[in-house]
């Protein structure tokens, strides 16, 4: 099963027939946990358990159940997606229960689409909440957030505080799995974006140290370039990346267009399958990010998961 998504939002909805939600920057996972046993799903249906062995203590919930909801860490004391970075794809039992112990996430859970075996998702979401608050869910581990009336307020709270943003959802939606529903709206406060990565480059005077990747995003045409990223990733987050790369190899530019020599030169293609997420001041007018930032590989997406965004 794929999660429910949201849509981008023009404006806040108000009315009693909605509430809102602050907006978490993390990993969106669905769990099951069943018979004594946990298994995390991300948003493109890959296993992630083993990356995340702290949430393991909802085997002893004592109830069957599906959650919906959010990995998150901190980062000063807010949830950053870059503070994900080392944990998102590891695999090796030892080094996942190192980084539990120094680098704990949290799983947000706001949506219970399944309990002892009863399918939740046609009841409607005011429904499957107050089913899921009567769950006595492990903490600090686990944390259902909090709903709110007055979006607005949230909006300029989320802002203040330095949040992702806010999503609005209508309380009689009911959930569909792997659609984007207009009865759930997002309102985020950085402008950030998902971009395909096709190629690398090495640190300047480096054999090893990541410098720089190539990103693009999917339009009618094809993977179209959009420009060299290398603020972010220096350190742990460029060698994680890298080892996530280097299986990628390939002879040629898997982008539609032209990269200019410049970009082009010292770089090492890859086949176009990692997406990462950057943060970017806007792109110029020839279609370049300006100022881009690294900021984490999504993990929980696919490139046919990136909309196409353009011809």
């Amino acid at each position: 099963m794929r999660p429910m998504l949201a849509t981008r939002g023009t404006s806040l909805p108000t009315g009693p027939e909605w509430w809102h939600e602050v907006k978490w920057d993390g990993i969106r996972v669905l769990v099951e946990a069943a018979g004594g046993a946990v298994r995390l799903w991300s948003r493109n249906e890959n296993d992630v358990t083993a990356a995340y062995p702290e949430l393991s203590v909802l085997a002893g919930l004592g109830q069957d159940v599906v959650l919906d909801g959010e990995v998150v860490a901190l980062s000063g004391g807010v949830p950053r997606f870059s503070a994900l970075a080392e944990r998102m794809h590891v695999r090796n039992a030892r080094r996942a229960e190192q980084l539990a112990r120094t680098n704990p996430v949290v799983l947000v859970v706001f949506d219970l689409l399944a309990l002892d075996g009863e399918d939740l998702t046609s009841r409607p979401l005011a429904e499957r909440r107050r089913r899921l608050d009567e769950l006595s869910l492990p903490e600090p581990a686990c944390q259902v957030p909090a709903t709110y009336d007055d979006g607005q307020m949230l909006l300029a709270a989320t802002e203040q505080q330095g949040l992702e943003g806010v999503v609005s959802k209508r309380r009689s939606s009911v959930y569909v799995p792997g659609r984007r529903s207009a009865d759930w709206l997002k309102f985020p406060h950085r402008p950030t974006l998902s971009y395909v990565v096709g190629g690398w480059r090495l640190e300047t005077d480096s054999a090893s140290r990541l410098g720089a990747v190539l990103v693009g995003e999917p339009t009618t045409a094809g993977l179209s370039y959009r420009g060299r990223v290398g603020s972010g990733i220096a350190g742990r987050a460029g060698a994680v990346l890298l080892e996530v790369l280097e299986p990628l190899r390939t002879d040629r530019s898997p982008f539609c267009d032209e990269v200019p020599r410049v970009d082009a030169s010292g770089t090492t293609w890859v086949r176009p399958e990692v997406v990462v997420e950057i943060a970017a001041l806007g792109v110029t007018p020839g279609g370049r990010l300006r100022q881009p930032s690294y900021l984490g590989v999504r993990e929980d997406l696919a490139p046919s998961d990136v909309a196409v965004r353009g011809g």
